[in-house]
């Protein structure tokens, strides 16, 4: 994936080596599982990537919408990109402490390299992408939108995420106002074992005050919160 100062500054380069992949592995990946790989996205690389198709909004890393709408439009194919992917993931540029600048090695691997490559293949940069619509509701609808799963477990949303707390086992007796505090101000209540500063801070302004009430009553109604004044929040 490529560097975030400038994310299409490699794509000539990239573009020749997935060529190479994908000459040498016939017409390129045909046992992926979308939506698999976009599950797995969401989970090991939405932490640090933008992309619209799977609702994730972070900032570390580039936005591969816009890495790859460019040579998208010019026609490149989805097996190139799905080549670029698996190129830049299996031979990142070295770990140096600085996620803006590179990216560690061996995130995915195997099948769910295949997976999450063939998925960014398919829908990076594609004008208009957006997150399927999410059983459950708006503010369901609004947990996918932003990405939630990937950090977050809620067996409503059938999400698997680790880096954040688990919404299942957390969220039950907290009130309203407790549940709408951990999302807009989410380092006020760090649960213990996860870090601070890991959950974005801007969903207080990234969020409309609609989209807000909707996830609170999405999160409340799905693990029967609602019923304590305190606790634990889904920060971290």
């Amino acid at each position: 994936m490529p560097q975030r100062h400038n994310p299409l500054r490699l794509l000539p380069v990239l573009v020749a080596l997935a060529a190479i992949a994908v000459a040498a592995s016939g017409c390129g990946t045909t046992t992926a599982d979308l939506q698999r790989g976009r599950t797995l996205f969401v989970q090991k690389c939405g932490v640090c990537h933008a992309m619209a198709q799977a609702g994730t909004t972070a900032q570390i890393g580039p936005n591969l919408d816009d890495a790859f709408a460019a040579s998208r439009a010019a026609g490149e194919t989805d097996s190139t990109f799905e080549g670029i992917v698996k190129a830049q993931v299996e031979y990142p540029r070295p770990s140096n402490g600085d996620p803006n600048v590179s990216m560690p090695a061996d995130i995915v691997s195997g099948q769910d390299l295949d997976d999450v490559a063939a998925y960014v293949g398919k829908y990076a940069g594609v004008p208009g992408a957006a997150p399927p619509k999410a059983p459950g509701g708006p503010g369901a609808q609004v947990f996918a939108n932003n990405g939630c799963g990937g950090c977050h477990t809620l067996a409503a949303a059938r999400s698997g995420g680790v880096t954040g707390p688990n919404l299942d086992e957390v969220l039950p007796g907290q009130s309203a106002a407790t549940v709408e505090k951990s999302i807009v101000d989410p380092n006020a209540t760090i649960t213990k074992g996860f870090p601070a500063n890991v959950m974005p801070q801007n969903y207080g302004e990234a969020l409309t005050p609609k989209e807000l009430e909707d996830l609170v009553q999405f999160l409340i109604e799905s693990t029967q919160a609602g019923g304590g004044k305190g606790g634990a929040g889904a920060g971290g």
